[in-house]
């Protein structure tokens, strides 16, 4: 399977103020492959730029690499650093 953690962090690095905060973490469920993305409270709206369209183009990305089996990949980008 595609490594998507490495895929989406390469995509969110150069837009954000500290790509050092970047955490993306994976879990499973019975029709998705969800990967939680998580950035410094100062870089949300890099991330989900002006109305959205910087997250809506990143998810593009993502989806649209194929993945094997019936599951589907979901981006959930977190708008708190925990």
């Amino acid at each position: 399977m595609t490594d998507f953690k490495t895929l989406i962090k390469t995509i969110v690095a150069p837009l954000v103020e500290y790509p050092e905060a970047i955490r993306i973490e994976k879990n499973e469920t019975d029709r998705f492959y969800e990967f939680q993305l998580f950035v410094d409270s100062k870089d949300v709206g890099r991330v989900i730029g002006k109305q959205g369209h910087v997250a809506q183009a990143i998810r593009t990305i993502v989806y649209s690499v194929r993945v094997q089996g019936p599951k589907r990949v979901r981006l959930v980008i977190n708008d708190s650093a925990k």
